[in-house]
């Protein structure tokens, strides 16, 4: 892998701890050393990237990058990428949905409501790490991300 921007942060939003550990140790194998904040769920992902509720205080950086699991409980994926893709101040932040579904529903869906990109999660620790260290490339390396607000 060649230099990576570290500037740019990623925002993961998943429900399962072990998903978001396995994560974050797949980042780190494959060298995608960007700074890595998680939520648990939709409600706090809105939270997170408004600065309200617990986040209240937060700097109000927004992430770069944002790895949406899509069933997750109080507000699912589906209903947060709604509500990024409907405000001016977000919807400009990639997301790529990080799920185990493999619904042709949920693709078609997602599409329609703006994703980036569709990735079903691979069960095996080695695949993640394929699939994060090819996310690192393209989003970090090769495509021009819009600077955040």
């Amino acid at each position: 892998m060649t230099s990576v921007r570290t500037s740019v942060s990623i925002l993961l939003a998943d429900d399962d701890p072990d998903d978001r550990l396995m994560l974050a140790e797949a980042l780190e194998e494959s060298r995608v050393l960007n700074d890595l904040a998680t939520v648990e769920d939709g409600e706090e992902l809105l939270e997170y990237l408004r600065c309200e509720g617990r986040y209240a205080g937060r700097d109000g950086g927004l992430p770069g990058l944002i790895l949406l699991d899509l069933n997750m409980p109080r507000l699912d994926g589906r209903e947060a990428l709604e509500q990024i893709k409907n405000d001016p101040k977000l919807r400009r932040i990639p997301v790529v949905v990080l799920t185990t579904s493999k619904a042709e529903q949920d693709i078609f869906q997602t599409y329609d409501l703006g994703v980036n990109s569709f990735i079903t999660k691979p069960v095996s620790f080695e695949g993640l790490v394929n699939i994060v260290s090819d996310l690192g490339r393209y989003w970090l390396e090769i495509v021009e991300l819009p600077q955040p607000a």
